[in-house]
Protein backbone atom coordinates (compact mmCIF):
# COMPACT_ATOMS: atom_id res chain seq x y z
CA UNK A 1 0.00 0.00 0.00
CA UNK A 2 1.73 3.38 -0.96
CA UNK A 3 1.23 6.57 1.26
CA UNK A 4 -1.15 9.02 -0.41
CA UNK A 5 -1.43 12.62 0.79
CA UNK A 6 -4.48 14.12 1.68
CA UNK A 7 -6.18 16.65 3.89
CA UNK A 8 -8.22 15.95 6.97
CA UNK A 9 -10.69 17.77 5.02
CA UNK A 10 -11.19 14.88 2.69
CA UNK A 11 -11.40 12.15 5.12
CA UNK A 12 -15.35 11.79 3.62
CA UNK A 13 -14.07 10.70 -0.09
CA UNK A 14 -12.14 7.98 2.31
CA UNK A 15 -15.47 6.75 4.02
CA UNK A 16 -18.52 4.97 2.58
CA UNK A 17 -22.41 5.26 3.25
CA UNK A 18 -23.37 2.67 6.36
CA UNK A 19 -19.50 2.56 7.98
CA UNK A 20 -19.39 3.37 11.37
CA UNK A 21 -17.09 5.56 13.31
CA UNK A 22 -16.10 4.77 16.37
CA UNK A 23 -15.09 7.51 19.11
CA UNK A 24 -12.69 7.30 22.75
CA UNK A 25 -15.60 9.70 25.23
CA UNK A 26 -12.56 9.97 27.64
CA UNK A 27 -11.93 13.35 29.51
CA UNK A 28 -8.42 14.35 30.26
CA UNK A 29 -7.93 14.84 34.21
CA UNK A 30 -6.02 18.02 35.71
CA UNK A 31 -3.80 14.86 36.94
CA UNK A 32 -0.57 16.88 37.50
CA UNK A 33 -0.05 17.89 41.47
CA UNK A 34 3.30 19.86 42.92
CA UNK A 35 4.28 19.82 46.12
CA UNK A 36 6.57 19.30 49.34
CA UNK A 37 7.59 16.43 51.28
CA UNK A 38 7.14 16.67 55.00
CA UNK A 39 11.19 17.41 54.70
CA UNK A 40 10.93 20.01 52.21
CA UNK A 41 11.93 17.94 49.12
CA UNK A 42 9.89 18.91 46.17
CA UNK A 43 7.43 16.49 44.35
CA UNK A 44 5.66 16.22 41.26
CA UNK A 45 2.69 13.79 41.08
CA UNK A 46 0.69 12.35 38.34
CA UNK A 47 -2.32 10.70 39.08
CA UNK A 48 -2.69 7.36 37.02
CA UNK A 49 -6.10 5.96 38.21
CA UNK A 50 -8.48 7.10 40.61
CA UNK A 51 -9.64 3.69 42.78
CA UNK A 52 -11.90 5.93 45.35
CA UNK A 53 -13.16 9.50 45.74
CA UNK A 54 -10.26 9.93 48.33
CA UNK A 55 -7.33 7.37 46.43
CA UNK A 56 -5.60 7.25 43.51
CA UNK A 57 -2.56 5.24 42.34
CA UNK A 58 -0.12 7.85 40.82
CA UNK A 59 3.30 8.21 39.64
CA UNK A 60 5.42 10.24 42.42
CA UNK A 61 8.75 12.11 40.71
CA UNK A 62 10.81 13.27 44.09
CA UNK A 63 14.89 13.39 44.89
CA UNK A 64 13.89 10.14 47.27
CA UNK A 65 10.69 8.09 46.90
CA UNK A 66 8.22 9.06 49.99
CA UNK A 67 8.06 6.37 52.72
CA UNK A 68 4.42 4.89 53.37
CA UNK A 69 2.49 6.71 56.21
CA UNK A 70 4.31 10.00 55.19
CA UNK A 71 2.52 12.97 54.16
CA UNK A 72 3.29 15.21 50.31
CA UNK A 73 1.83 18.77 51.32
CA UNK A 74 -0.18 20.58 48.53
CA UNK A 75 -1.25 24.07 48.40
CA UNK A 76 -2.99 25.74 51.30
CA UNK A 77 -2.67 22.75 53.39
CA UNK A 78 -4.09 20.21 51.12
CA UNK A 79 -2.14 17.02 51.48
CA UNK A 80 -2.10 13.53 50.53
CA UNK A 81 -1.26 10.89 52.48
CA UNK A 82 1.27 7.61 51.16
CA UNK A 83 -0.76 4.23 52.15
CA UNK A 84 2.07 2.22 50.01
CA UNK A 85 3.40 0.68 46.42
CA UNK A 86 1.60 -0.97 43.79
CA UNK A 87 4.66 -1.58 41.89
CA UNK A 88 5.92 1.67 40.11
CA UNK A 89 2.70 3.55 41.13
CA UNK A 90 2.13 4.84 44.35
CA UNK A 91 -1.16 4.56 46.35
CA UNK A 92 -2.05 7.94 47.88
CA UNK A 93 -5.24 9.27 49.52
CA UNK A 94 -6.23 12.94 49.75
CA UNK A 95 -6.23 14.16 53.36
CA UNK A 96 -9.28 16.36 53.50
CA UNK A 97 -10.67 17.24 49.82
CA UNK A 98 -11.46 14.66 46.98
CA UNK A 99 -9.59 14.30 44.17
CA UNK A 100 -12.12 15.99 42.31
CA UNK A 101 -12.13 18.86 44.43
CA UNK A 102 -8.12 18.90 44.67
CA UNK A 103 -7.29 18.32 40.71
CA UNK A 104 -9.81 21.68 40.43
CA UNK A 105 -8.21 23.78 42.47
CA UNK A 106 -4.77 22.59 42.21
CA UNK A 107 -4.13 20.13 39.24
CA UNK A 108 -2.40 20.86 35.90
CA UNK A 109 -3.32 19.36 32.62
CA UNK A 110 -0.96 16.35 32.35
CA UNK A 111 0.86 17.62 28.48
CA UNK A 112 2.50 14.39 26.90
CA UNK A 113 6.53 14.71 27.83
CA UNK A 114 7.33 15.83 24.13
CA UNK A 115 5.82 18.84 24.70
CA UNK A 116 8.17 20.87 26.90
CA UNK A 117 6.15 24.01 28.20
CA UNK A 118 3.97 23.99 31.10
CA UNK A 119 0.15 23.56 30.25
CA UNK A 120 -1.88 26.79 29.91
CA UNK A 121 -5.59 27.74 29.83
CA UNK A 122 -5.86 27.05 25.70
CA UNK A 123 -4.77 23.51 26.77
CA UNK A 124 -8.22 22.84 28.55
CA UNK A 125 -9.97 23.25 25.55
CA UNK A 126 -7.61 22.11 23.28
CA UNK A 127 -6.25 18.78 24.77
CA UNK A 128 -9.93 17.63 24.85
CA UNK A 129 -11.73 16.34 22.33
CA UNK A 130 -15.34 16.92 21.02
CA UNK A 131 -16.43 13.80 22.80
CA UNK A 132 -14.71 14.37 26.05
CA UNK A 133 -17.36 13.30 28.79
CA UNK A 134 -16.00 11.13 31.40
CA UNK A 135 -13.17 11.87 33.22
CA UNK A 136 -10.11 9.52 33.52
CA UNK A 137 -7.42 9.81 31.18
CA UNK A 138 -4.25 11.42 31.57
CA UNK A 139 -3.41 11.73 28.17
CA UNK A 140 -6.13 12.58 25.36
CA UNK A 141 -7.07 10.29 22.65
CA UNK A 142 -5.48 12.73 20.01
CA UNK A 143 -7.13 11.00 16.92
CA UNK A 144 -10.22 12.65 18.13
CA UNK A 145 -8.88 16.11 17.98
CA UNK A 146 -9.01 16.86 14.27
CA UNK A 147 -12.40 16.24 14.12
CA UNK A 148 -14.74 19.50 14.42
CA UNK A 149 -18.81 20.04 14.21
CA UNK A 150 -18.70 20.48 10.72
CA UNK A 151 -16.68 17.38 9.97
CA UNK A 152 -19.30 15.37 12.11
CA UNK A 153 -22.66 17.11 10.16
CA UNK A 154 -20.64 16.17 6.84
CA UNK A 155 -20.36 12.82 8.00
CA UNK A 156 -23.73 12.62 9.07
CA UNK A 157 -25.20 14.01 6.05
CA UNK A 158 -23.40 10.94 4.42
CA UNK A 159 -25.09 8.33 6.66
CA UNK A 160 -22.19 7.46 8.52
CA UNK A 161 -23.16 6.47 11.99
CA UNK A 162 -21.04 7.65 15.15
CA UNK A 163 -20.53 5.20 18.51
CA UNK A 164 -18.77 5.98 21.98
CA UNK A 165 -16.84 3.93 24.13
CA UNK A 166 -14.26 4.73 27.04
CA UNK A 167 -10.73 4.38 27.01
CA UNK A 168 -8.98 5.85 30.13
CA UNK A 169 -5.73 6.47 28.45
CA UNK A 170 -2.41 6.10 31.26
CA UNK A 171 0.71 7.53 31.40
CA UNK A 172 2.13 3.82 30.05
CA UNK A 173 1.10 4.73 26.67
CA UNK A 174 4.06 7.05 26.30
CA UNK A 175 6.61 4.08 27.76
CA UNK A 176 8.67 2.71 25.10
CA UNK A 177 9.32 -0.82 24.59
CA UNK A 178 12.48 -1.93 26.46
CA UNK A 179 12.74 -5.18 26.13
CA UNK A 180 13.97 -7.02 22.51
CA UNK A 181 11.77 -10.47 23.39
CA UNK A 182 8.15 -9.13 22.70
CA UNK A 183 6.85 -11.70 25.13
CA UNK A 184 9.01 -10.30 28.12
CA UNK A 185 6.78 -6.86 27.74
CA UNK A 186 4.69 -6.29 30.34
CA UNK A 187 1.89 -4.37 28.72
CA UNK A 188 0.45 -1.45 30.80
CA UNK A 189 -3.51 -1.55 32.03
CA UNK A 190 -6.36 0.64 31.44
CA UNK A 191 -9.86 0.92 32.15
CA UNK A 192 -12.04 0.82 29.29
CA UNK A 193 -15.69 0.31 28.48
CA UNK A 194 -17.88 -1.22 25.33
CA UNK A 195 -21.52 -0.65 26.24
CA UNK A 196 -24.25 -3.63 24.93
CA UNK A 197 -25.17 -0.32 22.50
CA UNK A 198 -22.01 -0.60 20.86
CA UNK A 199 -21.94 -4.16 20.12
CA UNK A 200 -25.48 -3.64 18.52
CA UNK A 201 -24.17 -1.15 16.27
CA UNK A 202 -21.32 -2.45 15.47
CA UNK A 203 -23.72 -5.42 14.17
CA UNK A 204 -26.25 -3.87 12.46
CA UNK A 205 -23.17 -2.24 10.24
CA UNK A 206 -21.54 -5.38 9.77
CA UNK A 207 -25.65 -6.55 8.68
CA UNK A 208 -25.78 -3.43 6.51
CA UNK A 209 -22.41 -3.73 4.59
CA UNK A 210 -20.48 -0.87 6.35
CA UNK A 211 -17.21 -1.22 7.93
CA UNK A 212 -15.88 -0.34 11.68
CA UNK A 213 -13.92 2.38 12.01
CA UNK A 214 -11.62 3.26 15.06
CA UNK A 215 -10.64 6.97 15.97
CA UNK A 216 -7.64 6.13 17.44
CA UNK A 217 -5.55 3.37 18.75
CA UNK A 218 -7.37 3.31 22.30
CA UNK A 219 -10.61 2.71 20.27
CA UNK A 220 -8.96 -0.30 18.09
CA UNK A 221 -7.77 -1.78 21.82
CA UNK A 222 -11.16 -1.17 23.61
CA UNK A 223 -12.89 -2.98 20.59
CA UNK A 224 -10.32 -6.03 20.30
CA UNK A 225 -10.26 -6.36 24.04
CA UNK A 226 -14.45 -6.69 24.26
CA UNK A 227 -13.78 -9.31 21.37
CA UNK A 228 -11.06 -11.23 22.98
CA UNK A 229 -13.33 -14.24 23.27
CA UNK A 230 -14.13 -14.73 19.52
CA UNK A 231 -17.23 -12.29 19.09
CA UNK A 232 -17.65 -8.97 20.72
CA UNK A 233 -19.56 -8.60 23.31
CA UNK A 234 -19.82 -5.90 26.24
CA UNK A 235 -16.73 -5.63 28.17
CA UNK A 236 -15.80 -2.90 31.55
CA UNK A 237 -13.12 -3.56 33.15
CA UNK A 238 -9.22 -3.23 32.46
CA UNK A 239 -7.20 -4.58 29.83
CA UNK A 240 -3.39 -5.05 28.96
CA UNK A 241 -4.08 -6.28 25.17
CA UNK A 242 -1.02 -6.12 23.70
CA UNK A 243 -1.01 -6.11 19.56
CA UNK A 244 1.80 -6.60 17.59
CA UNK A 245 2.61 -7.95 14.24
CA UNK A 246 0.63 -11.28 14.21
CA UNK A 247 -2.15 -10.37 15.63
CA UNK A 248 -5.59 -11.06 14.45
CA UNK A 249 -8.14 -7.69 14.38
CA UNK A 250 -11.73 -9.04 15.07
CA UNK A 251 -13.22 -5.81 15.00
CA UNK A 252 -11.52 -3.14 13.57
CA UNK A 253 -11.63 -3.02 9.52
CA UNK A 254 -9.85 0.91 9.15
CA UNK A 255 -8.58 3.58 11.64
CA UNK A 256 -7.75 7.20 11.67
CA UNK A 257 -5.04 7.56 14.11
CA UNK A 258 -1.72 9.91 14.63
CA UNK A 259 1.77 8.99 14.22
CA UNK A 260 3.39 8.00 16.70
CA UNK A 261 7.08 7.71 19.00
CA UNK A 262 9.48 5.35 17.45
CA UNK A 263 9.35 1.95 19.53
CA UNK A 264 6.16 2.70 21.13
CA UNK A 265 3.48 -0.50 21.97
CA UNK A 266 1.11 1.94 19.19
CA UNK A 267 3.77 1.81 16.47
CA UNK A 268 3.50 -1.94 16.90
CA UNK A 269 0.04 -1.86 16.81
CA UNK A 270 -0.54 0.19 13.55
CA UNK A 271 2.10 -2.58 11.62
CA UNK A 272 0.07 -5.13 13.29
CA UNK A 273 -3.09 -3.66 11.30
CA UNK A 274 -1.78 -2.57 8.06
CA UNK A 275 1.36 -4.57 7.62
CA UNK A 276 4.93 -3.89 8.94
CA UNK A 277 6.12 -2.58 5.32
CA UNK A 278 2.95 -0.19 4.32
CA UNK A 279 3.46 1.53 8.22
CA UNK A 280 7.71 1.67 8.11
CA UNK A 281 6.73 3.30 3.71
CA UNK A 282 4.61 6.00 5.02
CA UNK A 283 6.43 6.74 8.20
CA UNK A 284 9.37 7.62 5.93
CA UNK A 285 6.99 9.57 3.78
CA UNK A 286 6.21 11.63 6.26
CA UNK A 287 8.97 12.20 7.49
CA UNK A 288 10.04 13.18 3.92
CA UNK A 289 7.50 15.48 3.36
CA UNK A 290 7.92 16.93 6.74
CA UNK A 291 4.61 15.80 8.84
CA UNK A 292 4.27 17.03 11.98
CA UNK A 293 3.99 13.71 14.92
CA UNK A 294 2.65 13.29 17.95
CA UNK A 295 -0.60 14.88 19.86
CA UNK A 296 -1.19 17.84 17.40
CA UNK A 297 0.49 16.38 14.44
CA UNK A 298 -0.98 14.75 11.51
CA UNK A 299 -3.02 11.66 11.16
CA UNK A 300 -3.14 8.49 8.59
CA UNK A 301 -5.67 7.09 7.53
CA UNK A 302 -5.21 2.76 7.48
CA UNK A 303 -7.09 0.08 6.25
CA UNK A 304 -6.77 -3.59 7.61
CA UNK A 305 -4.24 -5.79 5.64
CA UNK A 306 -6.18 -9.06 5.54
CA UNK A 307 -2.92 -11.21 5.21
CA UNK A 308 -0.91 -10.22 7.99
CA UNK A 309 -3.98 -9.55 10.44
CA UNK A 310 -5.07 -13.42 9.79
CA UNK A 311 -1.46 -14.88 10.58
CA UNK A 312 -2.76 -16.02 14.34
CA UNK A 313 -5.30 -15.89 16.77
Amino acid sequence: MLPCDRLFRDLPQLLRPNDLLVFNNTRVMRARLFGHKESGGRVEVLIERLIAPDEALAHVRASKSPREGSRIRLAEGACLQVLGREGALFRLRACDLGYAELMDAYGHLPLPPYIQRPDDTTDDARYQTLFARHEGAVAAPTAGLHFDEAMLARLADMGIERAEVTLHVGAGTFQPVRTDDLDQHQMHAEWLEVSEAVCAQVERTRSRGGRVIAVGTTCVRSLETAAAGGSLVPFRGESRLFIRPGYRFRVVDAMVTNFHLPESTLLMLVAAFSGYASIMNAYRHAIAEGYRFFSYGDAMFLTRAEVEGDLSG
